[in-house]
């Protein structure tokens, strides 16, 4: 390893599995240029206007995905292609590579006196814990059913043989730390990440809606709120975009309606007017439920992975400490009962904001730099 003073004059490499928008893995990828201002980013596929300019103002490797046809709209397709192009990054001349991983960055292959810690969003979802829901038979047709269980196989077996190649695991919560146990057999520091709770503050007004933030995509379980909201006639709004967009439209009755993924400032006043927030799908974190309480809303939840982390449930005695309502069970009758249960607390608008505080970004940046430099000073001494 190359001889240096401190954490801030290391050379530092930051890889991210793709920058084609702002969500929770990214937001991770911006707190850790902030912490590295002279770090090199390596990703995947960039796409250029939808990363904030902290990002796009550091150089930016990118690999041949990126120089392939279709690659916006279709570079999932491309999945198999992934572990190739991720090994194929050099990384000499580096002291530290941080991979922000959901699917392959953390298989990069670094020289051996370059440390490599792992900050893991999931282990690769499509493969593992939610394979039937991204490729089951009722989402695929019968010629892909017979060929995607053969990559799905090479992807899980090459997803394991990489995790060896990390020094260092760093989950984003519980909930993904015993799942890199599981797959992997590695042990993991726990580091939540940042939510930018100095922006997302409460405000003056409620309307009469429900809201969700998310990517339209078959996990989320957007469709189980559409169709609660449908039975209940009551106003959801629902923000984001995806593939599953389409559909749900199509299911959609008069009450629910939909707008496309939003820019700071205007999701701001959107969490701050709503009812609360509806989480019905299982997160590794889960951002948006601490952005909403972070905003003094309470949050509906599956309780089930990140936010059982992030959401205090309501237990039945003091709604005063609570931040939420959990329903137990995926289905329809369970939401409906616990959208119906928020509607009679008498939250306490100033605790669930305070609450969201514990997650913000100076924690963060705190929590990940002290663990750095620990791991980089061990490294130096062997």
């Amino acid at each position: 390893m190359n001889a240096f003073s401190s954490v801030e004059n290391a050379r530092v490499a930051i890889v991210h599995d793709w920058l084609t928008s702002m969500r929770g893995g990214e937001k991770v990828v911006e707190a850790l240029c902030g912490i590295f201002p002279e770090s090199d980013i390596f990703t995947l596929l960039l796409e250029p206007g939808k990363i904030p300019t902290i990002l796009e103002s550091h150089t930016i490797n990118t690999s041949f995905i990126n120089r392939l046809p279709f690659k916006s709209s279709g570079f999932r397709y491309y999945l198999p292609l992934f572990p190739t192009a991720i090994e194929l990054f050099d990384f000499k001349g580096y002291d530290l590579v941080i991979s922000s991983s959901h699917c392959v960055a953390k298989g990069v292959i670094t020289p051996p006196d370059v440390l490599h810690i792992a900050y893991i969003h999931t282990p690769m979802r499509y493969v593992w814990d939610m394979y039937f829901e991204y490729f089951g038979r009722h989402r695929i047709g019968a010629f892909s059913g017979m060929v995607i269980p053969f990559f799905a196989n090479y992807l899980r077996m090459w997803d394991v043989a990489s995790s060896h190649r990390v020094d260092w695991f760093v989950a984003n919560s519980r909930h993904v730390s015993h799942r890199i146990r599981k797959y992997y057999n590695r042990e993991s520091a726990i580091i939540h990440p940042p939510v930018n709770t100095g922006f997302y503050q409460p405000g003056k007004e409620q309307e009469d809606y429900f809201l969700i933030v998310s990517a339209l995509v078959p996990y989320k379980k957007v469709d189980l709120a559409i169709r609660v909201f449908n039975r209940l006639k009551k106003p959801l709004l629902v923000i984001g975009n995806g593939p599953e967009e389409k559909s749900l439209k199509a299911l959609a009755g008069s009450t629910v309606r939909f707008m496309d993924f939003q820019e700071p400032a205007q999701l701001l006043s959107y969490y701050q007017n709503c009812l609360g927030l509806i989480f019905p799908g299982e997160e590794d974190f889960g951002i948006v439920p601490v952005e909403a309480q972070a905003c003094g809303r309470p949050v509906i939840a599956f309780a089930r992975g990140g936010a059982l982390e992030t959401v205090i449930g309501y237990d039945g005695s003091n709604e005063k400490k609570c931040t939420g309502v959990f329903f137990d069970v995926q289905n329809q009758e369970e939401l409906e009962k616990a959208v119906l249960a928020s509607l009679k607390l008498r939250w306490d608008f100033d605790f669930i904001c305070e609450h969201a505080g514990q997650f913000g970004v100076k924690r963060f940046n705190s929590e990940m730099k002290k663990f750095v430099a620990e791991k980089l000073i061990e490294s130096q001494s062997r």
